[in-house]
């Protein structure tokens, strides 16, 4: 099954777009194929905005995340992929939602079921024969 964090992302941010607040994510620069202008990073995270005013060129497919924006007015390309995505917000009150890394997420979902699938063998109903 495919990942959802793309399509979440993409509905929220446009819900904060119609909600009229600043759309920011929070990017872990430490992730494979993560493009952005050298020195902009603080300890692996850098926040981003993508309000449609910062930003040009925006594209959001399955795969990543990508944009143009000015830096020190330079225009300079931003490239995410969506693993390196580790919340979408608004910047005015902080509503969004935070992301937890894609291998601990599907471990979790894997362990919870196999729970579920355990428990589902030990809890069934059974039919008893009364006389």
């Amino acid at each position: 099954m495919r990942s959802s964090k793309p399509y979440l992302i993409r509905g929220l941010y446009e819900w904060l777009l119609d909600n009229e607040v600043t759309p920011y994510i929070l990017l872990d620069t430490s992730c494979e194929g993560v493009v952005i202008p050298k020195g902009l990073a603080v300890d692996t995270k850098l926040v981003l905005n993508l309000a449609p005013s910062a930003i040009d060129k925006l594209e959001m497919t399955n795969d990543h995340l990508s944009f143009s924006a000015r830096f020190g007015a330079v225009a300079q390309d931003v490239y995410c992929p969506m693993d390196s995505i580790l919340a979408i917000y608004a910047q005015e009150n902080g509503e969004g939602m935070m992301f937890t890394p894609e291998a601990e997420e599907s471990s979790v979902m894997r362990d919870a079921a196999k729970q579920t699938s355990q428990s589902k063998k030990s809890n069934r109903p059974g039919l008893k024969v009364v006389k």
